[in-house]
């Protein structure tokens, strides 16, 4: 795939999210909102009629990995029906044609959400050890250690990613702009074999990938400190307006955030059988790749919906904003419902989970 350097223009993030432009127009249009919609300031309703259903958008069958192992997902009080996506973009597209009520994605699609156009307001926070996602060197490249020596380097980018801003995030630190590098732009899938045989420089990588990857004579990571503050570890649950104000669809997904609150905390308390039940036996890797990878996304907490989590989203928008691939303004309080404090805030304090994550 040849390489090239992003110039200013209306950036790909956009171009992805806003295709398809008369179908969002038509699938955000004031018929879909139902007679007893329930309003956006009302509090949430918690009577779930029998015949209620949400269809869950998921990836690498993730949430059924943790409602599964946990033995949360029997005890679902609605009918439910999980679908498996690759990436923000095509979860989106469902989301537009009405396929998908609710998904669990990292802190960038929310944000594409809303430069489309789409009203998905993000229900529920997830933290996790933010240098799970390493800034990853490939072979040849010895005298790649800070963040000031990215000049001139091909770096992975893919735009409406988690890992699009770990770039970003980068670049602002040594103090350089998208020009002063070649943002090469791929597939998240292609980042491995892309840093692997030259293509790339740079990509920043998670487990399971970054163990193999690493296993190529040549690579290394920059280390935690030099890469400190790139990443944010946060990922959330967000759910279609259209869901919300559906009375019986809103008190599901009430009930959706404390199951999957207790079932992910489930795994913190019981790693090894996660790993066995899930990335061994359900994703077919291997007992130390599993390990690998709880390892460095470390314990799960569970963040407030307050001012301080608008904070950190809007922190996330302003990068890419400073980076000139915002196309318009938008703000991270237009799209968090912070209604579903109240049962996060019951969920944790009766499991002893933990708001805050904890320094390892």
């Amino acid at each position: 795939m040849h390489a090239f350097r992003l110039q200013r223009r209306v950036p790909a993030l956009l171009i992805a999210a806003t295709a398809g432009v008369a179908s969002l127009i038509s699938g955000c249009a004031s018929d879909d909102t139902p007679d007893n919609a329930v309003a956006a300031d009302a509090a949430l309703p918690t009577e779930i009629p029998a015949g209620t259903k949400l269809v869950i958008a998921d990836q690498s069958e993730r949430q059924k990995g943790f409602l599964s192992a946990s033995g949360e997902l029997d005890k679902l009080p609605f009918a439910h029906e999980f679908a498996n996506f690759v990436g923000g973009p095509s979860i989106l597209e469902a989301f537009r044609a009405g396929a998908a009520d609710v998904a669990l994605v990292g802190d960038t699609p929310p944000i594409q959400a809303q430069l489309a156009g789409q009203d998905v307001p993000i229900i529920a926070a997830f933290q996790t050890d933010p240098n799970s996602i390493r800034i990853t060197v490939g072979p040849g490249h010895d005298d790649l250690d800070t963040v000031a020596e990215l000049k001139g380097r091909k770096i992975a980018f893919a735009e409406g990613t988690a890992q699009q801003v770990v770039v970003l995030r980068a670049l602002e630190k040594a103090n350089l702009k998208p020009e002063d590098v070649e943002l090469v732009r791929l597939q998240l899938s292609e980042f491995p074999d892309a840093v692997r045989t030259g293509q790339v420089d740079v990509a920043p990588l998670s487990e399971p990938t970054l163990t193999r990857v690493l296993r190529t004579p040549g690579t290394h990571t920059l280390s935690e400190a030099e890469a400190s503050g790139t990443a944010t570890g946060l990922s959330y649950l967000y759910a279609r307006r259209e869901v919300l104000q559906d009375p019986a669809k809103a008190a599901a997904l009430r009930a959706y955030v404390a199951s999957l609150v207790r079932a992910i905390d489930w795994t913190n308390k019981h790693p090894d059988e996660f790993i066995a039940k899930y990335y061994v036996w359900q994703q077919k890797l291997k007992p130390e790749e599993g390990q690998a990878i709880v390892a460095s996304l470390g314990q799960y907490s569970f963040p407030h919906l307050d001012q301080e989590i608008i904070d950190r989203q809007q922190s996330t928008i302003d990068v890419i904003d400073r980076a000139g691939q915002l196309p318009k303004e938008i703000k991270a309080a237009d799209a968090i419902d912070l209604r579903f404090d109240e049962v996060i805030t019951q969920t944790v304090n009766e499991v002893g989970a933990s708001f805050e994550r904890k320094s390892s």
